[in-house]
């Protein structure tokens, strides 16, 4: 341990003490009654901007990004977890070509600091769970026109779907095409880029199947 000198045990040392113990005291409370008041449920004005937002679904606070609402559609009894990005589109206001763009089913779980970027079709069935800071979109930047920057480059969409009771681990990433099967594993900071089948266990970078169920 670091040397130092003895704090001295006087009145207004104890006092100072109290004051601070006090303070933090009210902050974790204050943070807690904010978590709680700031939660977004079907029945919150957020929540309804959803074009869908399901009984006993939430998301927590604080959120990251939400935007265009209206092409999202929750199940029911789905948690989002803090920090969470769901954002349709690239830009607020923005006029998708499909409606819903973000489907997600009954009874998810998606861990903090997670996001779903969609811009034409993302879908994710029932009872999806996720680790923390997944990343699910359907789109990507392009990078063959060498008179561009990458930024302002992108591809085609592509549909991206997740079966019925999978699981991505911590820090996975699904991209445009992706096709995840039903009772799927996806392993901690893999990277899903075309067709995992049902009842398989899939890793790496890009994911491939190591055990079929």
């Amino acid at each position: 341990m670091l040397e130092r000198d003895p704090v001295p045990n006087t009145a207004v040392r104890r006092l100072l003490t109290g004051v601070k113990r006090a303070a933090g005291e009210g902050v974790h409370r204050g943070w807690e009654l904010a978590i709680e008041l700031g939660a977004i449920g079907p029945d919150t004005r957020r929540g309804k901007r959803f074009g869908r937002f399901g009984r006993n679904s939430v998301i927590c606070f604080p959120p990251n990004t939400l935007f265009n609402e209206q092409y999202i559609h929750i199940g029911e009894g789905t948690l989002f977890g803090p920090q969470i990005t769901l954002s349709a589109g690239m830009v607020p206001g923005q006029s998708m070509v499909t409606d819903p763009v973000i489907s997600v089913g009954d009874r998810c779980l998606f861990g903090k600091g997670s996001g779903i970027v969609g811009h034409l079709e993302i879908r994710v069935g029932d009872d999806v769970w996720t680790g923390h800071h997944v990343y699910i979109t359907d789109q990507n930047h392009g990078y063959d026109d060498l008179t561009l920057p990458i930024s302002q480059q992108v591809m085609p969409e592509k549909p991206v779907t997740i079966g019925d009771g999978s699981w991505l681990g911590h820090g996975s990433v699904v991209l445009p095409g992706a096709q995840i099967g039903r009772h799927v594993v996806v392993a901690a900071n893999s990277v899903v880029t075309g067709t995992l089948p049902d009842n398989c266990v899939a890793a790496g970078v890009p994911a491939r199947v190591i055990k079929q169920l």
